[in-house]
Formats: C-alpha cells, sequence, structure tokens
C-alpha cells in the first residue's frame, strides 16, 4: 500500500515542471529565429544568418576638385600698422584718443612736457647768436682784405668759421622740429605734441595721462594705428596639406560672426619654418576688408586643388562613425559582409562623398546602424 502512494505523489510533484516545460519549447517553437553573427577573428568579415535583411545601394559618382578647410584669424596687416612715438621724454599731461578709437591722420593724440624741448632751444638760441657773430665776422673781413689791412688766409678763416655756424644752426632747428616744436620765434613752452602718423584705428596703447614717456630704446610704442582697409588671415595649415596650398591662389573665406557670408582671399606667403609642437605651417591670405573684419575675428579658409578628382557617394546612413572612424559595410560574398574604412568628404544632397575605400558603382549596406548593431550582440 505504501509504494503506490509513494508513485502518486511523485507524479503530482512532476505535473507542474512538466507544463512548464511544455510552455517553453511552445514558446521557442513560436518565436522568430535569432539573427547569429559570427566574424573571423582580426579579419574585418562579419557572417550574418539572415543577409537579405539588410539592403543594399550602389555608390554612385562624383566629380569635383579636392577642397582643405582651415581654421585661421584675422589679423592687420604690418604694413599698415604704424606706431606713433614721442622723441621727447617727459610726462604725458593730456591724452586725446584711445584704445580702439578711429583717428585721422595728423589728429592729436597726446600732449608731453618735457625738459627736452627746452635743452633743444637752449642749443638753438646759441647757434643763432654764433652764427649771427661769424655773420658779421664775414662781412668785416671782406671789407678789410678789399682795402689790403687783412691776409687772404684771414678772410677764409672767417667764412670757414660763418659755414661752420650754419650747420650747427641746420641742426638745432631740425631737433626742435622732430621734437614737436614749428615756432621758433617764440619761446616754447616744453609741452610736445603727439599726431597720428596715418588713418586707421587704434590697435595697441601703452600710455595714459600722467604716465611717464621714455626714450624710445627703453619704452613701447605710445600707440599703434592700423589701417584695416586690407587685412591678413592667418591660417594654420598641417603639413601633410601643404599641398593644397599654393602661392597666388584664391581661397574661399569665411568668418563665424557672417556664416553666409563668403569671400575672396589670396595666398601671399607660406611660412618655411613649421611651429615643432603641431607640426603646422602658417599661410597668409590677403584680402580687401569689406568693412565687417574686426582684429581677431576667427574664420576659416578652404582651399582648392587645380584638378578635379572622381569620387564615390553613398546614402548618408550607409557611413557608420565608430571610433573616431568612418566605415561602411560592403558584400564580400554570400552571407559575409566586409567593414571597410573611409573618409567623409563634402556632404551632398542625401549622400556623403566618399574620399577612400569606396569605388563608384561598388555596392554597400544602405543602413550600416542595424547591421552594426546585430553585430554587438
Amino acid at each position: 500500500m505504501k509504494r503506490p502512494i509513494f508513485f502518486a505523489i511523485l507524479c503530482l510533484a512532476l505535473i507542474p515542471l512538466l507544463a512548464a516545460c511544455t510552455r517553453k519549447v511552445d514558446a521557442d517553437l513560436g518565436a522568430p529565429p535569432q539573427t547569429q553573427v559570427e566574424q573571423e577573428q582580426g579579419s574585418g568579415i562579419f557572417k550574418v544568418a539572415r543577409p537579405e535583411q539588410f539592403p543594399l545601394a550602389i555608390a554612385g559618382e562624383h566629380k569635383a576638385a579636392p577642397e582643405l578647410t582651415v581654421t585661421g584669424a584675422v589679423t592687420p596687416d604690418i604694413a599698415r600698422s604704424v606706431p606713433a612715438i614721442s622723441l621727447a621724454s617727459g610726462r604725458a599731461i593730456e591724452v586725446k584718443a584711445r584704445l580702439g578709437d578711429t583717428v585721422k591722420k595728423g589728429q592729436l593724440l597726446m600732449r608731453v612736457r618735457s625738459n627736452d624741448v627746452a635743452s633743444a632751444y637752449a642749443t638753438y638760441r646759441n647757434a643763432v647768436c654764433s652764427e649771427e657773430l661769424s655773420k658779421l665776422q664775414v662781412e668785416r673781413a671782406r671789407l678789410l682784405f678789399a682795402k689790403g689791412a687783412i691776409a687772404k688766409k684771414d678772410l677764409e678763416i672767417a667764412e670757414e668759421t660763418e659755414e661752420s655756424n650754419l650747420v650747427v644752426l641746420d641742426a638745432a632747428i631740425q631737433a626742435l622740429r622732430i621734437l614737436g616744436v614749428t615756432d621758433l620765434k617764440h619761446h616754447p613752452d616744453g609741452i610736445v605734441d603727439v599726431y597720428a602718423p596715418i588713418s586707421g584705428i587704434i590697435v595697441e596703447q601703452n600710455v595714459t595721462a600722467g604716465a611717464g614717456v621714455k626714450t624710445l630704446d627703453n619704452s613701447p610704442n605710445l600707440f599703434t594705428i592700423a589701417n584695416l582697409d586690407r587685412v591678413w588671415i592667418m591660417c594654420d595649415v598641417y603639413e601633410n596639406n601643404l599641398p593644397f596650398v599654393r602661392l597666388g591662389d584664391y581661397a574661399n573665406v569665411r568668418l563665424n560672426a557672417y556664416p553666409d557670408k563668403v569671400f575672396k582671399g589670396r595666398i601671399s606667403n607660406i611660412a618655411p619654418i613649421l611651429d615643432p609642437a603641431i607640426r603646422t605651417a602658417k599661410v597668409r591670405l590677403e584680402m580687401q576688408n569689406p568693412g565687417l573684419m574686426s582684429i581677431g575675428m576667427f574664420a576659416t579658409a578652404t582651399f582648392y586643388a587645380h584638378e578635379q578628382e572622381t569620387y564615390a557617394t553613398v546614402p548618408a546612413t550607409a557611413i557608420l562613425h565608430l571610433h573616431d572612424r568612418d566605415w561602411v559595410y560592403v558584400p564580400a560574398g554570400g552571407s559575409e559582409f566586409l567593414r571597410v574604412e573611409v573618409r567623409g568628404g563634402k556632404t551632398l544632397p542625401g549622400a556623403v562623398q566618399g574620399v577612400t575605400g569606396i569605388k563608384p558603382g561598388q555596392q554597400v549596406v544602405a543602413n550600416a546602424l542595424p547591421l552594426q548593431a546585430t553585430t554587438e550582440q
């Protein structure tokens, strides 16, 4: 009696377990089979169970000149940047202009009180007195020589003295004019006026009212004025991209401030020395300022090659960005796909211009993302 009861209890315990197994088998039979991906080690080839679920596209053809886009900044033309200086040392008593102001040629920038003017004026007065005295001596010597009272050599000595004093007087006059003194009839008050040498914008200022003004050998420029009618665009070009740039060629320039406007700049210089840290060369573009460019503006310059090349175009969805690189999948026969690295180029309507790795007419997976997601499972 005990054995039949034991088997009955065991059967009742196994019924739920058998039912669960039956449900699992039914569920597995009703579910669609999962896509299985096998990758050959280190080959970049992926084998899928159902390749038909990844539609293919044919790479198109596009002809265009290779182009290179680099960054740069707006800088003043050095040849059009002129310092405003004072040749007299002293103290600035009045400053009439400030950094960023637009000034005209001959406009008063500042006034300097200087002892150099008083010293130069004293030298000038001494030269005037010496010249007047030597002039009288020459007249007297000529009169005496005409009457036979003196020898000819005495007359020549007097004339030579007169010539020497005239040279000293001229030098004293020029010294005063350099210091800014133009009226020699009245005693100057020791104030020197500094005027703008050219018309432009003040891009540098190193003086304020009350500050000391030193001589040229130990002080920076008081002001620097730049004419911004023409400007430079200084670009950094990596050494492997230098074949794209040639002296005399033109480049398209765009400003971050005005992205919809395109300007033309001519390559006037390619630096013969590379930056040893980042391996770039400075490329200088010269261009007319349309009135929108300010010093320091960020810009981009696009250089174009002379000859056109043929590129392949693929749908934008066919390119996969992975590990800082661009890839596409191409059929490798049967149920296998090969992942090929490409370098994306210029964006076209609905497509991306491929630069390397893909040829026109070659098949690629139209949408690389689902295939990539499958390979990661």
